[in-house]
Formats: structure tokens, sequence, C-alpha cells
């Protein structure tokens, strides 16, 4: 069985069929890309996945288990994190306080110990902490724990944004065209970032990105959309040079 299984997956809006029977397959430890030109349905997908849309039709699991239906924090629990196209942080706190606000599952206090800081209140924040730099360190940001998070070069905000949707202890990882607005540069370390994480935690990673050195680079397999259909599968050697996928990305 697959990690994940995506099978005849589809979502209409009004008349408009956004993803039309799209099939995937992705084993425990992959990493794996979804990629196709603009307006192809990824995010969508990636919506469907995580809960903000319910598919009209077809089924989602989880490792065996059914995602249909489930709201989009139960889906987090259950082992699915995300990012998205646009950074979305809460600008004005810590880079540590952003990490920290994805250890909600691991809080071992009351309400009255939070606002009165008594019993396992102190305890459970040292180790949070530790938990959250322990991260950030692997993406190099640990140095940076109480900067405001706004304050962070762009590039940062974006290791940030995958640091902190990591702290929820995922099985599967969904990366939005996590290297959207990064230079050449910035792109190459998000490239050994992700195969980092992807080693150090065990994580299966689905990434949606539209920069092709990237998708070759690291990705075992790639799924192409177009118009909301599976295009072409493969290899990213036999994806890349298929004559359907390079005409929907340049036309005719």
């Amino acid at each position: 069985m697959a990690m994940l299984e995506v099978t005849q997956l589809g979502i209409s809006f009004g008349g408009l069929r956004a993803v039309d029977s799209l099939t995937m397959h992705i084993e425990k430890g992959a990493l794996a890309g979804l990629i196709g030109p603009n307006g192809a349905g990824k995010t969508t997908v990636f919506n469907m996945l995580t809960g903000v849309y319910r598919p009209t039709d077809g089924g989602i699991r989880l490792d065996g288990e059914n995602l249909i239906g489930k709201a989009p924090h139960d889906i987090c629990k259950l082992g699915v994190a995300r990012t998205f196209q646009n950074i979305r942080l809460f600008s004005k706190l810590s880079v540590l306080d952003n990490v920290k606000t994805a250890l909600h599952n691991e809080i071992g206090y009351t309400l009255a110990e939070s606002l009165l800081h008594l019993g396992s209140y102190r305890k459970k924040e040292r180790e949070m902490d530790a938990r959250a730099l322990d991260i950030l360190k692997v993406f190099g940001l640990d140095g940076k724990s109480r900067f405001i998070a706004a304050n962070l070069p762009y590039g940062q905000q974006r290791k940030l944004e995958i640091a902190r949707a990591l702290a929820t202890n995922p099985k599967l990882l969904l990366l939005d065209e996590p290297a959207a607005g990064m230079n050449p540069q910035e792109t190459g370390e998000l490239m050994e970032t992700i195969q980092l994480v992807r080693e150090k935690y065990g994580v299966t990673v689905l990434l949606i990105e539209h920069d092709m050195k990237l998708v070759a680079g690291i990705c075992e397999y790639l799924y192409v959309l177009n118009f909301g259909r599976e295009l072409a599968q493969g290899t990213p050697a036999e994806v890349l040079n298929d004559p359907e996928v390079v005409t929907a990305y340049l036309g005719e």
C-alpha cells in the first residue's frame, strides 16, 4: 500500500471541472513532484488533500485511512502538513514562536496553568523551545529565533514556513512552490534542505514547482497536470522530455 493513494479524484466548481480523474500513488519516503502550467489545478489538488476543498468524486487515503470529509485540522493531526504559494507566517511573532504554534498537539498544560505559569507550564515551554530550535537549526535559522518573522529576508521566510509545517510532525509534507521568488543561490540551498528534511525526519514529500532545475534535481517521480487532467507521469527524465509536456508548457 502506498502512503498516499489518490484515485479518480475530481472537483467541479459550478460548470467548471477544475480537476478530473486524477490518480496518484506515492510511496513512503518518496520525493515526488506535481507540475504543470499555471491554472492546471495543482494547488486545487493540495486543497483537496488537506481538506480545504471537498472533492466532488474520487478517493484520498493516507496509510489506508480515508481523508474525504475530514476537517483540515484533523487531517493535520493524521500527518499531512503544507506550505502555501503565498507565504503565510505570523509576521509579528518571533521566528521561534512561529514554529511553536505548530507544536499545539504537544501542549500538556491546562489553560489555567498557562495563564498563571503554574504546574507543568514552564517545563513544557522549555521542551517546546528546544524542539522548535532543533527544527530551526536544520534550516540555519536557530541564530535568528528571536527575530520578528516579517524582518527575515524573503528566502528565509520561505524556509521558516517549511520549518513550521515540519513541526507538526507530518508523514506527508506538501510544498506549494517553495522556490517561488528565490534567487539561484537560495534555490540551491532549498534543494539541499528539502533532501535533508526527507532524510532526517523520514517524511514523504510532494511538491508543486515551476523551477524545472529544482524539480529535475531532487524529485524522483513526477505527475503532470494540464487543464485539470493528468498529462503524463514518470521519472523527471521521462516527463521533462515528453513532447506533450513541452508543448503544454511552451505552447504550440
